[in-house]
């Protein structure tokens, strides 16, 4: 081989090494920018989780810790508080999503029929969803008092019965449902919304020209092809439901008051935790509620691929 020749080959991998040096120093810096996301996840969310899964185990004031293994598990199976607040945050999520979902689709059907103001009625719908679930409570709270609340004065002036709400165990359920359904239908609508207009408009057509009524295209190409849509809503919607908290806690309390009608395993957890200082009991609630949430989610995700 000629001097020339090896000169050239020696450029040539100098150059590699040059490149390959380059990429290591690029992915380094890709891994520095993603580097304060990874430390947040392991700080704020890994090591909360791992933590409360420990602490499950043991007897905790927040200062004292002993081993009890499984008895904190057990206190709450046999005890009725967690099993009521467990009916209590399934009541209203269930009745939340039955009345939010057809509602919403309802809704959303009709403004993808019409021509004009489409986006003044999405923004009109979808308004209560980015309100304050906090303030929207709290003037729920007027709304349904049961005596000068608005709601039952409307109620009196159409011959209707009245309704104590908030302050009879056997109706506040019912409070908390008309409120996360106003603060929730938005979202629906809008996810509706997105999927219906996503609907080929060539099976309309197709239908049409078969004799179709508008009636029966909804019924047999819209409803259908919302399957997926209606997964999605439920599923997200039980996600969001069992970590219901903040609207119950203005409407009644950490106790869930009237007689703990209102109060949510989320609630629960918190009463027990910041109000009777027992870590290791509300730990162990939460490492339940964080099961169940789990399985819902890998639902959630077997549904959507399903779905793809």
């Amino acid at each position: 081989m000629s001097i020339e020749s090896k000169l050239k080959r020696k450029g040539v991998n100098e150059n590699l090494e040059y490149l390959h040096v380059k990429k290591k120093k690029a992915s380094f810096t890709w891994y520095l920018f993603l580097a304060p996301t990874l430390l947040g996840i392991l700080l704020f969310i890994a090591y909360p989780v791992f933590e409360s899964v420990r602490l499950s185990f043991y007897s905790s004031n927040g200062t004292i810790e002993n081993w009890v293994g499984l008895r904190n598990y057990e206190r709450i199976i046999a005890g009725g508080a967690f099993w009521n607040s467990v009916y209590n945050t399934f009541y209203i999520g269930f009745f939340q999503l039955l009345i939010a979902i057809p509602l919403g689709f309802v809704i959303a059907s009709m403004i993808n029929r019409i021509q004009r103001f489409k986006s003044f009625f999405k923004v009109l719908f979808f308004l209560p969803n980015v309100t304050s679930i906090v303030a929207a409570a709290m003037i729920f709270a007027f709304l349904l008092h049961p005596e000068l609340g608005l709601l039952n004065y409307l109620l009196e002036m159409l011959w209707l019965p009245t309704s104590p709400w908030l302050s009879d165990p056997s109706t506040s359920k019912w409070g908390v449902i008309l409120l996360t359904v106003w603060h929730w239908v938005g979202f629906v609508i809008i996810i509706c919304l997105a999927n219906l207009q996503a609907i080929s408009p060539e099976l309309y057509e197709a239908s049409e020209i078969d004799g179709a009524s508008k009636l029966q295209q909804w019924f047999y190409i819209t409803i259908p092809n919302m399957s997926g849509t209606f997964a999605f809503l439920i599923i997200m919607g039980w996600i969001s439901g069992l970590q219901r908290f903040n609207e119950v806690f203005v409407l009644g309390g950490p106790g869930g008051s009237p007689n703990r009608s209102l109060q949510t395993m989320v609630a629960y957890i918190y009463e027990r935790g910041f109000g009777g200082f027992e870590f290791g009991i509300a730990s162990a609630a939460t490492t339940l509620l964080f099961i169940i949430i789990l399985l819902f989610t890998m639902l959630n995700l077997k549904i959507t691929r399903l779905k793809i």
